[in-house]
């Protein structure tokens, strides 16, 4: 089923996952994905290795949700260090496959690799290709903050409204300030784009690896949330508890504010996602 027909149904409530590197991580991806799937997600989305690093695991995992489950997959695609007759290949093997939805990137080259830059410069590029292979629902990303490499806020707004005005849809970066979310979509709708933007939740439940992710994604750490939790720091599961009470209720002011759902960002872990569905009485019927 395309994201766009299911977020013309009302809210949506979506899980992305990552291709895992080694058994281990491998035999936690299949146990999230055993008890996700019951609490009915959306869709859920499978990354993609900047240069492809990934590509066959996920276009594996992808073709495996769309064969083995339930669950309606999308597809992450970049353009960095691909070929324009790579993408085309790669697109046609998901059409072939009756995979309907791909989330259209620019994507960062790996900086340990040396690997050519890729034909295709911009997100929108790859949208454009995605178009011309198949009728696909296509989405991109969005920066609430906004994108490290913007040089200024309004030049982000202005790139991300083009892009997404020839996509369908639009998944944040996650954030931990609802103001963010709503200055960009109202950003967005200022420059005449109001297709959905659904916000992206990763809860905060170690200190180290948020830390890291925020310093990756150019994002901010906010002060409110270091402080809560390096006040139980001595407590990992107090620290936890933190994340999952703080992304409950970042994500319940913005269903309230007219989001069109959440997409969680698991790092192909269930257990904050199902206790943030439980902490605002979601159903697989909701």
């Amino acid at each position: 089923m395309k994201i766009t027909d299911i977020l013309a149904t009302g809210p949506t409530y979506s899980f992305e996952f990552f291709p895992p590197k080694t058994p281990a991580a491998a035999e936690a991806l299949t146990t999230a994905l055993t008890e996700l799937e019951p609490l009915a997600p959306s869709f859920a989305s499978v990354t993609y290795g900047a240069g492809g690093g990934t590509r066959e695991m996920t276009h594996d995992i992808v073709t495996g949700l769309h064969r083995d489950t339930s669950v309606t997959p999308m597809a992450h695609l970049t353009c960095v260090c691909h070929s324009r007759a790579e993408l085309v290949d790669i697109t046609s093997r998901y059409r072939d496959a009756g995979i309907e939805n791909i989330l259209a990137l620019g994507g960062d080259p790996p900086k340990d690799l040396d690997l050519p830059p890729g034909e295709l410069e911009h997100a929108i590029d790859l949208v454009r290709l995605v178009r011309d292979v198949g009728d696909f629902a296509i989405g991109v990303a969005a920066f609430p903050e906004p994108h490290p490499k913007s040089p200024s806020l309004a030049v982000d707004r202005a790139r991300t409204a083009e892009k997404l005005a020839e996509a369908d849809f639009a998944i944040t970066q996650f954030f931990f300030d609802a103001e963010h979310y709503f200055d960009l979509v109202s950003s967005l709708h200022d420059l005449g784009v109001d297709k959905p933007v659904i916000p992206g939740i990763m809860p905060a439940t170690a200190i180290s690896s948020i830390k890291r992710m925020t310093e990756l994604q150019g994002s901010d750490f906010p002060t409110w949330l270091s402080d809560k939790m390096h006040a139980v720091a001595d407590d990992p599961e107090a620290v936890f508890k933190v994340g999952v009470e703080e992304a409950t209720t970042l994500s319940r002011r913005l269903l309230d504010g007219g989001a069109p759902g959440l997409h969680f960002i698991t790092l192909n872990r269930s257990r904050a996602t199902q206790m943030i569905y439980e902490n605002l009485g979601l159903t697989p019927a909701s």
